[in-house]
Order: structure tokens, then sequence, then C-alpha cells
């Protein structure tokens, strides 16, 4: 039999108790003060503990049998999974969080701030995790522990969970963990908090992840940095080769050139989810260039609907202490961030040909890796009963994207263990997350800990009835 709604009521309240009563912000506080970064090798250790002594001891209390697993690549940081078995017969819940950080940028934080420290200023906590991916993981603990307080001990279905410490440097090993303990981690649905809303009083959930393709592009001469007026104009400048390497994939106006890198066709059903979306405009945004990107399109379908290349550092001589001598070298680092449906496996070799045919041929290309795209469709069940399930309990409507401008490990989840996917963020674009004052506002972490409890009431609900 269903219990009453004032049952569920009592969950949210308590959810919302560990924030007003600061039991959530001690525990963050602890949390944030691991230096937990994963490009650190003197960090490695404080990546074991912070599983081992902060998150095993937890999810112990909670009823979960945790195990630390070997990372399947050698060298790769640390990995838990658990499980929470009420009965074979109820729904089965996974959940994913990652408790590595980016670096502090210790001397760049504004006065009064730290990384290292958690701070509460003018309704925001400040800290290096409390936006990616600390606060958002936590968040979900602190609704999950409130409703097995609630039921009594109880959940009304099983909830299995992974944790990994190397989403920062690609989750190295995840995919393999995910495939080599497959059976451990079956699941009826996935549910996870990483990432942005779409903005900071909108609600969202997204069901997938755009993809990321990363490589290098290089251009060496062998003929040592020269003097520019002994030699300039008989021997080969670099970086006006990689300039006009690059303008081959992209214009001046950021439209892509390259048939290899644009997006497949849109499909109306996802234009209609995202054409209308706003993107920028708020405190801490950056500015917005409507000539930007692709033609005919607007801010969210560009966002969220089209692929985007970016050249994410180049480089040539010195630009810091410039002598005038022809570099012997020139270097740029790409991106394309790609949706469902870019054949982003073959790229690789379809950029080489590319550069080939436009006479490029002296330009090496390394491929440096990336992740599939990731999409669940918008009309599945599972999609529906999240979102009417936090509309409940906020008392306003929840947003709904096909998928995020950025890229997470989605596809572990939805293609290696073919679990349908649905993303509950706790964080919004400025949150400045991989830069100094990262932060997360109050009403996002309160709106997270209502909106995370009605979920896992409501799937024990789903059950019991």
């Amino acid at each position: 039999m269903s219990l009453l709604s004032s049952d569920r009521e009592h969950a949210l309240s308590l959810a919302l108790k560990t924030w007003h009563s600061g039991a959530f912000t001690e525990d963050l506080a602890r949390r944030i003060a691991y230096r937990t970064v994963s490009q650190n090798p003197d960090c490695r250790e404080t990546l074991g503990r912070y599983l081992d002594d902060e998150i095993a001891p937890l999810l112990a209390r909670l009823g979960f049998i945790c195990r630390s697993i070997d990372n399947p690549q050698p060298e790769g940081p640390p990995l838990l999974i658990g499980h929470r078995l009420e009965s074979p017969e109820l729904t089965t819940l996974l959940i994913y969080g990652h408790g590595d950080v980016t670096p502090g940028q210790d001397s760049q934080w504004q006065e009064g701030l730290t990384p290292w420290q958690l701070t509460m200023q003018e309704g925001r906590l400040y800290g290096r995790g409390v936006a990616d991916n600390k606060g958002q993981h936590g968040i979900n603990l602190a609704a999950l522990e409130a409703v097995i307080q609630a039921r009594e001990g109880r959940l009304g279905f099983n909830l299995k969970i992974i944790f990994e410490m190397g989403e920062e440097v690609g989750s190295p090993g995840l995919e393999a963990a995910c495939r080599q303990h497959g059976d451990a981690l079956s699941a009826d649905l996935f549910l996870a908090s990483d990432g942005p809303r779409i903005r900071h009083d909108m609600p969202t959930l997204f069901l997938g992840s755009r993809g990321m393709y990363r490589f290098r592009l290089t251009l060496e001469t062998g003929n040592g940095a020269r003097h520019s007026g002994n030699w300039g104009g008989v021997i080969t400048n670099p970086a006006w080769v990689m300039a006009h390497a690059l303008s081959t994939m992209v214009s001046e106006r950021g439209v892509i050139r390259a048939d290899c890198l644009r997006a497949p066709a849109m499909s109306d059903a996802v234009r209609a989810l995202i054409r209308d979306l706003p993107v920028g405009g708020e405190s801490g945004d950056p500015a917005i260039n409507a000539d930007w990107g692709e033609p005919g399109m607007t801010f969210g379908e560009k966002l969220y609907g089209a692929n985007t290349f970016e050249v994410l550092g180049l480089s040539a001589g010195a630009t810091d202490q410039p002598v005038s001598a022809i570099p012997s070298r020139a270097e740029a680092v790409c991106q394309l961030r790609f949706v469902e449906g870019t054949d982003w496996q073959a790229l690789g070799d379809r950029l080489r040909a590319h550069l080939d045919a436009h006479g490029f041929e002296a330009v090496t290309l390394t491929s440096e890796g990336g992740y599939a795209a990731t999409r669940l469709d918008p009309d599945h069940p599972w999609v529906g009963f999240v979102q009417a399930s936090m509309q409940q309990s906020l008392g306003e409507t929840v947003h709904l994207l096909p998928n995020l401008g950025g890229t997470i490990p989605n596809h572990c989840f939805a293609d290696v263990l073919g679990l349908p996917t649905v993303w509950v963020p706790h964080s919004y674009p400025s949150c400045q997350q991989h830069a100094p004052n990262e932060h997360l506002p109050e009403h996002i972490v309160t709106q997270g800990l209502v909106g995370m409890a009605g979920i896992f009431w409501d799937l024990g609900e789903r059950t019991l009835q």
C-alpha cells in the first residue's frame, strides 16, 4: 500500500533540514578539504583516501556493501562500486559521482576565498569541487539518507553506485570497468548529477551529452629559429601554414567548413526542445556573439544541437618576449564537440584526408581520443517519471535538454551498460568550475536536496503501490 503524501513531505523536509541544520555544509567542508586533484601525481594518495575515508563509510552507514576495484588502466585512479539490495523483484537504480577536481589555482581566488576551504558568501558556497562534483554528489547522498530515514531504513528499490576519481582527466579505466563489472552494475535506470542547468533559475534534466574528440596539429620545419631579416621570405614560416590549415576547417566567424566536422541534420523533436532556450545574459556570463557559429540557428540550437570546433591552444614562437626570428615550430590543440550521429571514430582518417587535399601534407595530425555522444529519447517513460517527480517537489517547470552542451562519460552507462540515463544537474553555467572562485548558489543546493529526495521517494512509491 502506498504511504501517505504527508510521508513524502516528511522526507523532503528531512532533506532540506540538512541544509538548515548545517549538516550538509559540514560534510561538504570536510570533502572540499581533500585536495583530490587528479591531474597532480602527488595527490594520488588523497584520491584513494577520499573514497576510503569519506565515501565508503557513509555508504556503509546507508546500508551499502562497497568494494574498491582496481582500475583496468595501469596507473589509473581508484574506483569504488557498491550495492544496496532490498529484493530481487524491486526496481534497481544506478547512481554515480566523481570526487576528483581540477587544480586549485590558489593565488587567483578573490580576497577572502581559498579553493580548499568551504566559504559561504552572499548566498553562495565557494570552494574547489562545490559545483564539480563534490557538491553535486553530496546533494544526492544527503537526499538519499533523508529518504532512508523517512522510510525507517527502507527505500523500496535497489540501489547501486559507481564512484570514480579521474573524471577531470578523461575517466581513464571507467569504460573498461563498466565492461568488466557489467553484472554488478546492471540496473533499470541510471540517474546522476554533473554539469550545469540551462540557467540558475531553470531546474533542468538532460539525457546525454555531446561527444568530444581532441587532436593536435604540428608543423616542424627542422630549420630552428632563424633571423627574420636574413631568412624571411625564403624559408617556411610554420605559423602562417598552421593559420591557413585551420582556416580550411573553420571560417573567421566560427562556421565549420570541413564536411567531416559538421553535425548530422537536427530532428524536429530535438529542435523543438532547444530552439528557444536562453543562453547567456546572466551576471558572470561571457558576452554572446550573435554573428558567431553556424548561420540560421538560435543560440540554443548552436549550443545543444550542433557540432562546434574550437582551438584550445595555439603556439608559434614567443609572444611574451618576441625576438626577430621565424619560429621553427607551430602547434594547435583542437577539439570537436559533437552531437549523436557524428562519425567521430573516423575523424582522424577524414581529417588527415582533408589536410592532404588542401595541400597540408607536412602538417602532422595526432589524435588524442574522445568520448561518444549520447542522447536518450525524450519520450522514454523514465524521463517523464523523473520530470514529473521533480515538478511536484519544486512546484515549478523542470526543463528538458536532449543533451548537455559539454561532455561527460555518459557513454559508459548508456552504451556499455545499456541503461536509460537521466541527469539532474545541481549547478549553473557561470559556476566557474575549473576556474578561480568556483561556487554554488544556495537556492540550487536546496532545490537539489528537495528534488532528489522526491525522486528517491517516488521510486519507492512506484514499487510499493
